[in-house]
């Protein structure tokens, strides 16, 4: 999809991961498994939501990143920041965010990366995974960046200025 003079739209991407402190059927985790359909529902429904990863290969559940079967990995795509953070600190949602020490390892680097992607574009996996992990090593840009270090979308494409005699 375009905008005016066909630039594309923007929307926004993120990834983030988490490891369990326990395997995911330990009873320990009970609470947090047993509401995942229920808040990946809330999200879905939300202003401004346009994708979840989910099914075979690439749902919280079932994705195996980094060779480590306690780390679980959520993808989604949203029409604009502000709409991602409304679902993630102004919803039911906002209660995992702050009780996600209950269930999962304190993090110890970048465990979300947020990134710009046209409209209509869904991100692989792999996408997600390369992005997070440059976040990690070379901290926020324009390619990956968080919450507190955020960037603006991409700019149009500006024609080539033709020199004048």
């Amino acid at each position: 999809m375009t905008g005016p003079a066909g630039e594309p739209r923007w929307q926004i991407a993120q990834v983030n991961v988490a490891r369990l402190n326990a395997p995911l059927d330990h009873h320990s985790i009970d609470e947090f498994r047993d509401a995942l359909e229920r808040i990946n529902l809330l999200g879905e429904s939300q202003p401004g939501f346009v994708w979840r990863a989910k099914g075979a290969g690439f749902d919280a559940t079932d994705c195996r990143v980094f060779d480590d079967p306690e780390v679980l990995i959520n993808a989604t795509v949203w029409r604009s920041i502000e709409h991602l953070a409304a679902f993630a600190y102004r919803t039911e949602h906002r209660d995992f965010v702050r009780r996600r020490l209950e269930w999962f390892e304190q993090p110890r680097e970048a465990f979300q990366a947020i990134w710009w992607v046209p409209e209509g574009h869904i991100p692989t996996l792999d996408e997600c995974v390369e992005r997070l992990l440059h976040l990690r090593r070379h901290g926020p840009s324009a390619f990956a960046f968080d919450f507190r270090t955020r960037f603006p979308a991409p700019e149009p494409a500006q024609p080539a200025k033709v020199a004048t005699p």
